[in-house]
């Protein structure tokens, strides 16, 4: 057997079909194709209901369809593109006139033109009452509820009119041919000579549509530009003037005037600023001189001065040739004199300047307002007199216009009477209907397959277990326990006898070098049929003549009791306490040709007992007088009895009930064995239906359940 096999972690249970969760898409092949009942069941429900609809209630619809063309370019009579252009046939008009084509008004139109009011297809009014209603369901809950009910409102006449129109609506088509100027009219009815009136008509509507919202266009346009033109004559009349009255008042000679002016006051500023150098220089000079007089430097002063007079009185002095002293300081006041009479004097300049050019400024500002006013005037009555001039020419045209008209479109194609009906189309509808049905089947098998949280293939047990699967048990056709043993012994070539075989033969080749001799037999919960395997497996090994004894290691349920007569009988616990020796409460069973040793009801805790050096010396002891030894121990997920005794046994059976024991409990079984150190030999997957099997669609699958077998 492959150890490394038995002893995957028990995370492994919940791991996936495939590695990083990918999905196994030949395995949902294969679930599709064990539920093709349920597949082709549900397939042909849907045909059949698609063909009732599509042959007996679904009412036949005619479709007919009318092609209007757009003329984007017309040759007029008289250009006029502000009032009378056509339309320029690019998307966006080409998208307008689709909505134009479906608008509200030119459909309350077409009502009214074909007296679609009294049309029972269209005005919903006109229907008689459905058997049922959401009106009539509202009320009848309403009344269970004890709510009065409501008096129906009676819709008016405009509210008629709007749902006409809006039934009309989900009859009509209306769209553009890609790449061209063309629109497709395509009207849906119950009459196919219905069909085709309203697709002409609401295409002659619209052509009429367009032409009389020129006509409304081209006389409101004169009527306007009428209007217009006396009040611009009127305009430009007072604008002139305005001109005339302005320019008689004001002083303004001309602009030559205002740009002499201005070149007079470029020369003041200039001079302006050269005054204020001068003076600036001038007062500079003068206060140095001052400073230097204070000072007694009558050197640096006659440098400064410049003044030969100065310099040769003071060369005089130091030779003591010079005059008087008076005389130099009579000299030297006069420069100073002369110095400050300078700056006022710049000073007195430079304020005659300033004033005759703010004066100047003030007379160019005061002629410039008046310029700008009068160029305003000016303008104000050119425009005036031009916007006259073009409304006057576009009077004139809008005038020859009238009466000229063109539509912008024009019908290409009328619409014909169909001969068949375009819906319902019964192929697609029973087409559709297999399609759905298919996958309706297909969903509801996976869905039972994803909702499936049992073990029904000894490959899926295997895969999320880790361990070996080496048997696969039907159900033995026994109602009462106590017939198990008689039909095993009565069919030895039932499919139930054969897997017992199958099952012994795999046991003891799951360790050639050293086969098992003490088996034990359990599962996760009770009910899945472990007692009734270790009787058989007892029989089955004594029929190859060997010496087998069948130990009951559930005390606490004592089931043995179903199958044998063993009232007030000694068993297993009157040998370990030693009140008896082994061949004194061993029974031999004739349809078993095996011993048993039933267990008996104790005080003691069991699994105490099954912990005690008693216990393993018991097993040595029968391993002696026995070939083989079969204990059929309690549920491990129950009571820690099994994983007690699973400690001392060669080999340990682990039964699983066939679309019963969840994967939960497996997991948790298994993991309860291995954390006790217990291997688990083989599983074994028991109480198999073989209609279930067909049922699954697993029926082809399992040869120990085919009909090659005896029942």
């Amino acid at each position: 057997m492959n150890t490394a096999r038995m002893n995957l972690p028990i995370s492994h249970l919940e791991s996936q079909a495939s590695p990083e969760g990918e999905i196994d898409i030949m395995q949902i092949f294969r679930t599709l194709w064990r539920g093709k009942l349920w597949i082709i069941l549900s397939t042909i429900i849907a045909i059949l209901v698609g063909g009732y609809y599509a042959f007996s209630v679904a009412t036949p619809l005619y479709r007919a369809k009318a092609v209007v063309m757009l003329e984007n370019r017309q040759e007029q009579v008289v250009d006029i593109e502000s009032v009378m252009t056509g339309l320029s046939g690019d998307q966006a008009s080409v998208n307008t006139e689709v909505e134009v084509i479906r608008s509200r008004g030119l459909l309350e139109k077409l009502v009214l033109k074909l007296d679609l009011l009294n049309d029972p297809e269209f005005n919903l009014e006109l229907r008689p009452d459905p058997f049922i209603s959401t009106d009539k369901v509202v009320k009848f809950f309403k009344g269970l509820l004890g709510v009065p009910p409501k008096d129906k409102e009676q819709p008016s006449e405009r509210g008629i009119l709007d749902a006409t129109i809006d039934e009309l609506l989900k009859k009509l088509s209306v769209s553009n041919i890609r790449q061209s100027y063309v629109f497709n009219i395509v009207a849906t009815s119950e009459d196919p000579r219905k069909a085709a009136e309203i697709a002409n008509t609401l295409g002659e509507l619209y052509i009429l549509d367009q032409l009389e919202v020129k006509f409304d266009a081209t006389a409101q346009a004169t009527e306007w530009l009428t209007e217009r033109v006396t009040q611009l004559q009127d305009e430009l009349e007072k604008a002139e003037a305005a001109v005339k009255k302005f320019a008689s008042n004001s002083d303004l000679v001309g602009p030559e005037s205002l740009d002499a002016l201005n070149r007079q006051l470029k020369d003041l500023r200039e001079r302006l600023s050269k005054s204020e150098a001068a003076e600036r220089d001038a007062r500079e000079r003068a206060n140095r001189l001052h400073a230097l007089a204070d000072a007694k430097d009558f050197e640096g002063f006659a440098k400064l001065a410049n003044d030969p007079t100065l310099r040769r009185l003071i060369s005089a002095r130091e030779t003591e040739n010079a005059g008087t002293p008076d005389t130099f300081k009579a000299r030297m006041t006069r420069i100073l004199q002369t110095a400050d009479q300078k700056t006022a004097q710049l000073a007195k300049q430079i304020n005659t300047l300033t004033q005759s050019i703010d004066s100047l400024q003030q007379q160019i500002e005061n002629q410039s307002k008046d310029l700008v006013e009068l160029q305003q005037l000016q303008r104000e009555a050119e425009a005036s007199r031009l916007i006259y001039e073009y409304f006057l020419s576009r009077m004139k045209e809008t005038s020859v216009q009238q009466g000229i008209q063109q539509a912008d479109s024009r019908v290409l194609s009328y619409a014909v009477v169909p001969l068949r009906a375009s819906s319902p189309r019964k192929g697609v509808i029973l087409f559709m209907s297999t399609i759905l049905g298919m996958i309706f089947g297909s969903a509801i098998v996976l869905l039972k397959e994803f909702a499936q949280n049992t073990f029904r293939t000894p490959e899926d047990l295997e895969h999320l277990s880790g361990a070996t699967v080496m048997g696969q048990i039907p159900v033995i056709p026994a109602k009462k326990r106590k017939k198990v043993i008689q039909y095993l012994t009565d069919k030895p070539t039932s499919a139930a006898a054969e897997a017992i075989r199958n099952l012994r033969t795999s046991v003891l080749l799951s360790n050639v070098d050293n086969p098992p001799k003490v088996i034990m037999s359990t599962s996760s919960v009770p009910g899945e049929g472990k007692t009734t395997q270790s009787l058989a497996l007892a029989q089955n090994l004594s029929g190859l003549g060997k010496k087998v004894l069948l130990v009951e290691g559930d005390i606490r349920r004592r089931t043995f009791a179903e199958y044998f007569d063993i009232k007030n009988k000694q068993g297993l616990l009157a040998v370990l306490s030693g009140e008896t020796k082994l061949e004194d409460v061993v029974i031999f069973n004739e349809d078993l040709k095996a011993d048993f040793l039933i267990g008996e009801k104790s005080a003691v805790n069991a699994a105490d007992v099954f912990s005690s050096d008693k216990f393993r010396a018991f097993l040595d002891e029968l391993r002696e007088k026995y070939d083989y030894i079969i204990i059929d121990t309690p549920p491990v997920l129950a009571v820690p009895d099994a994983r007690v005794i699973g400690q001392s046994v060669d080999a340990v059976l682990f039964t699983v009930k066939w679309d019963s024991t969840t994967r939960r409990q497996v997991a948790e079984g298994l993991k309860s064995l291995r954390s006790i150190g217990a291997t688990v030999t083989g599983l074994v997957l028991a109480q198999i239906d073989k209609r279930g099997m067909k049922r699954y669609g697993y029926g082809d699958s399992y040869g120990a359940y085919s009909d090659y077998y005896d029942n």
